[in-house]
């Protein structure tokens, strides 16, 4: 077919008010709210319906909603600022925060089933929680119950499965429609003049990781290349506790928070408290007990620890989902201490929003995981994900709503990023190697290096968009990191071991003429 408007070929064409990309908690949310306000909706997913990191959340979600007389908005909202490590954006966190109840109603209402006690759904507590908070599903399959109850929900909606965004179409810097592909190689282009982007994380930059193997850094991919801004892209959390096994790799079944707030602790090999140096011990926010855990590891030269559940009462019972993985790999928990090692789990940085999921490109919307609100700082407290997803995914719909009303709607083409990609095993190398939990200033330089030698290995070669979206957001962790000289919340530099108050501010990346820029000074990795 002949490209129009200077964009490239297309085997099909259709149009909509609102492509969401993405399936999971944020997107369905989004696509089923705006459904609900007579938008024709269209969902773009590159795999199958429910095959999302909502799936695989063991972790409840963290919310607030009058049940526990001692707990309210306030001290939720103080945990959440002090794991964000003074990079919370207070505003932001009330909101969302306070919407957390009203969320959770509508997903009971879209069939979703917590855990429930004799008068009032099930809590519990979670490192970094002051209060017993977090509600549940399943004991620990609360992200497998909201993706089937959303899955249910929007049956019919119209939904894209295995095919892939190449490109977010814009004309005169807006956004108006997305270019995708399928498994077969047939592209298409969809015009709508709100595109919203819930495409997950990036776990896939690590060999290890919680992640699915969809988690390839996408929505921060497309929305850098048509012009957002990006931040806070050096906070990538480990999560403490993933289960470890000699030939662990790829995408690996963490071990919830929610275990050790129930009683078990780290231990090493010899039955020995793992020690940290916050009070909270084992019950600390993901980043101290994470750093805790590799520290030992470097000093001992051991590759896992162990977390001691064996005075859990009834744990099948209560953990029935880690219970199966631990036994599908010779682990009985009541009887044998879990080996566990910090594993790549949550992006807490994105797509720059405000609190309606706006980013400053005009068109274009980031929710979840994707998305930098400002709800997690430098660390996400426990459980806050499927928080922000729900409440994100309502709210977006009112600014897509008012959008719609008021640009005027315009066909565009689109061009394929031409950008030279590492291969992701070779990525995951370096990023698993050189940015991991703890970094330094050399290793960072190395890992610079590196990902430009890859680049100029693959040159000419094919190569999938996964790779390139990967190399391109794995550039942008490694330019924040450089950048930020000191240690705050999930992003450790062995080089530069205590917070600078110089630092108590978000970097924030955008490409211009083939590099990272920020407000203020030239990031050292090339785009």
């Amino acid at each position: 077919m002949n490209p129009r408007n200077g964009g490239s070929a297309r085997d099909w064409e259709r149009h909509a008010d609102v492509v969401v990309v993405g399936g999971g908690i944020s997107g369905y949310t989004a696509a089923l709210t705006a459904q609900a306000r007579g938008l024709r909706v269209l969902v773009v997913i590159k795999s199958v319906v429910g095959d999302t990191a909502t799936s695989l959340a063991q972790g409840g979600v963290a919310v607030v909603d009058g049940s526990v007389p001692a707990d309210n908005v306030a001290a939720h909202v103080a945990d959440t600022v002090t794991a964000g490590d003074e990079l919370v954006d207070g505003d932001t966190a009330r909101v969302i925060i306070g919407d957390g109840a009203a969320a959770i109603a509508t997903l009971q209402a879209r069939g979703a089933v917590f855990d429930r006690g004799l008068s009032s759904l099930k809590r519990t507590r979670e490192g970094g929680h002051t209060h017993s908070r977090i509600i549940h599903a399943g004991g620990d399959a609360t992200g497998a119950e909201i993706q089937r109850a959303l899955n249910t929900a929007a049956r019919e909606l119209p939904v894209l499965e295995h095919h892939t965004v190449l490109a977010l179409c814009t004309t005169d810097g807006t956004v108006n429609g997305v270019a995708v592909v399928d498994a077969d190689g047939n592209r298409g282009l969809i015009h709508a003049p709100a595109v919203v982007l819930a495409t997950g994380g990036a776990g896939q930059l690590y060999s290890v990781t919680t992640n699915p193997a969809g988690s390839t850094g996408d929505g921060v991919a497309l929305a850098l290349r048509a012009g957002a801004s990006i931040a806070d892209m050096e906070f990538m959390q480990f999560h403490p506790t993933m289960l470890f096994t000699p030939r662990s790799s790829g995408t690996r079944p963490l071990i919830s928070e929610a275990v050790r707030g129930e009683g078990a602790v780290l231990v090493d090999a010899y039955g020995k408290r793992i020690a940290s140096p916050d009070p909270r011990g084992d019950l600390a926010s993901r980043d101290i007990v994470a750093r805790a855990i590799a520290t030992h590891m470097h000093r001992t030269g051991t590759d896992h620890v162990y977390l001691d559940a064996t005075t859990i009462d009834g744990f099948a019972a209560r953990f029935p989902t880690i219970t199966a993985y631990c036994r599908a790999e010779g682990i009985n928990p009541r009887t044998t201490p879990i080996p566990v090692a910090p594993g790549a789990h949550y992006h807490c940085g994105g797509v720059v929003t405000d609190a309606f999921g706006r980013t400053n490109v005009p068109g274009l919307f980031a929710i979840g995981e994707v998305a930098r609100t400002g709800l997690h700082g430098a660390n996400r407290l426990a459980s806050n994900s499927l928080l922000e997803g729900a409440v994100m995914g309502e709210r977006v719909v009112q600014p897509v709503f008012e959008d719609i009303l008021i640009r005027p709607r315009s066909e565009a083409g689109w061009q394929c990023p031409r950008e030279t990609p590492a291969s992701h095993q070779v990525l995951q190398r370096i990023m698993s190697t050189h940015v991991g939990v703890v970094r330094d200033s050399e290793g960072l330089d190395r890992a610079a290096n590196l990902v430009a030698q890859a680049e100029m290995q693959t040159l000419g070669r094919q190569s999938s968009f996964a790779d390139q979206n990967l190399t391109l957001v794995a550039k942008a962790v490694i330019a924040a990191a450089q950048l930020r000289r000191e240690t705050r919340g999930c992003h450790t530099r062995l080089d530069h071991p205590y917070r600078d108050s110089g630092f108590a501010r978000s970097i924030t990346l955008t490409m211009r003429d083939g590099s990272f820029t920020t407000d203020d000074m030239e990031a050292p990795v090339r785009a």
